[in-house]
């Protein structure tokens, strides 16, 4: 029975590489996600089966059923629009899930067990306990709960390292002072108590604008918790599905940073955000143009690319973008969809939401391959996109912004601008391509504007 099971294992955790790595390209990645469950399902009856459960099978099987029902629902009921906050929980609930195991161990018998168990326990229960309430402030940021601008206040700094040096302390003391029960359970709590303001207060001065790296930070988070609570169960399983999670994770959150030109560092420290800002006197005002005159720029333009950003998510204009992508290409228009790294609230964003709306995966192109020909294309369409076009990146260096690669829309001999207001990004950095003179302003909802667009072709 070993045996089966550790070959159980093993196939699981090849499941998953593969699973992982056919999340790379929208082409597979559905499939990626179906072998990573099926990977899954084969840890779990693997576990199940190898008679060292404790919880009676009632207990169980009632878990499972719950999970099954709570998955379930979200699943059918959960909009894509809502995905980025949906995984800013499930990060919760994987680091929520890495701590309980921790302190359950320690429950059974902390005194019982040897230094390095105790040492790999404790970072079980601060890395998961960081997790759970990190997540669960960047889920109130993600769903409008909570402002979405970063939140700074005078000795912040100091707080959060008073909080990191209580948790480093009492972690230590857990670990080299001697086995007594009450002392254990009273700097287990410490440890968890400043762990868990630590995640709240971390994500605090961090703003919405940055969040698709703090949610693939908090993911990675997850995975080394759950790997940290392999070693502590034992489970081999847990130990390289965790390690998978959190390299993944860690990885695409240095590609993000690199993508804004930004640290890490800066991103959780440096409060951007924090006040609006501006990047210099900047000259002329808003053009505004009609749903008419946009139609007959578009009807004669032989190029057009669409630059979604989190406007189009709020809107949920996905399907009516998609729309008036099909109707441009039968009136003989080459129309493109370039995404930034960073656009939207979560690794992906604008990719899961095209990929809803059936946008044909080799009509996406890369930001390097569309800012040489941006000269030649007649339109760019910028659906909510703020920071990510702010051509002060480029040239100002005064800017916030300033280093950040963007998708050049500026150079663009048309833009049109959709925006519900004359309001600025979460940056608080005003964007000098709304004033050009090549920029025309389409304000209001996304997807009425472009509805708007689909009837007048279909009119027409």
């Amino acid at each position: 029975m070993s045996a089966l099971i550790d070959f159980f294992y093993i196939i699981s955790a090849i499941l998953f590489i593969f699973g992982i790595k056919m999340l790379g390209s929208a082409d597979t990645a559905r499939r990626g996600n179906l072998i990573s469950s099926i990977g899954m399902l084969l840890a779990v009856v693997a576990t199940l089966l190898n008679g060292k459960v404790f919880v009676s099978w009632p207990w169980i099987v009632g878990g499972l059923v719950l999970g099954a029902v709570i998955g379930a629902v979200a699943a059918q009921r959960v909009e894509m629009t809502e995905m980025p906050e949906l995984v800013a929980l499930f990060n919760g609930s994987g680091g929520l899930a890495s701590m309980l195991v921790g302190v359950a161990e320690h429950a059974k018998g902390a005194t019982t067990l040897d230094n390095f168990t105790q040492a790999v326990l404790i970072i079980t229960v601060l890395i998961g306990s960081v997790t759970f309430t990190g997540s669960v402030y960047a889920w109130g940021k993600l769903s409008g709960k909570l402002d979405g601008k970063a939140k700074v206040f005078e000795g912040q700094h100091k707080i959060n390292a008073a909080l990191f040096g209580g948790v480093v302390v009492a972690g230590a003391l857990y670990v080299l002072l001697p086995s007594n029960p009450f002392l254990l359970w009273m700097l287990l709590i410490l440890a968890a108590a400043a762990s868990l303001a630590l995640g709240w207060t971390g994500v605090m001065p961090i703003g919405g604008g940055d969040m698709p790296v703090v949610v693939s930070l908090l993911n990675s988070l997850s995975g080394l918790a759950a790997s940290a609570a392999g070693f502590v169960i034992q489970n081999n399983v847990l130990i390289v599905a965790g390690c998978l999670v959190g390299a993944s994770g860690l990885i695409l959150t240095i590609i993000m940073c690199k993508a804004m030109n930004r640290t890490l560092w800066n991103v959780l420290f440096s409060g951007f955000g924090a006040t609006e800002s501006s990047s210099g006197t900047q000259e002329g005002e808003m053009k505004p143009a009609t749903i008419e005159d946009a139609y007959y720029v578009l009807e004669a333009a032989s190029s057009v690319v669409v630059i979604p950003g989190y406007g189009m998510a709020m809107a949920q204009a996905q399907h009516a973008v998609k729309e008036l992508g099909t109707l441009l290409e039968e009136n003989g228009t080459e129309v493109q969809y370039c995404i930034h790294p960073v656009a939207g609230r979560m690794p992906g964003h604008m990719n899961v939401l095209l990929a809803e709306a059936d946008v044909p995966y080799e009509q996406l192109v890369e930001m390097e391959d569309v800012n040489p020909n941006m000269p030649m294309v007649d339109v760019a369409i910028v659906i909510g996109a703020n920071d990510v076009v702010n051509p002060d990146a480029l040239d100002d260096e005064g800017s916030p912004l300033y280093g950040m690669p963007i998708i050049r829309a500026h150079e663009a001999r048309t833009v049109y601008a959709l925006k519900r207001g004359k309001g600025r990004g979460f940056s608080g950095v005003v964007n000098p391509l709304f004033l050009r003179e090549n920029t025309r302003m389409l304000f209001g909802d996304a997807k009425d504007t472009i509805s708007a667009l689909v009837t007048e072709f279909k009119d027409t």
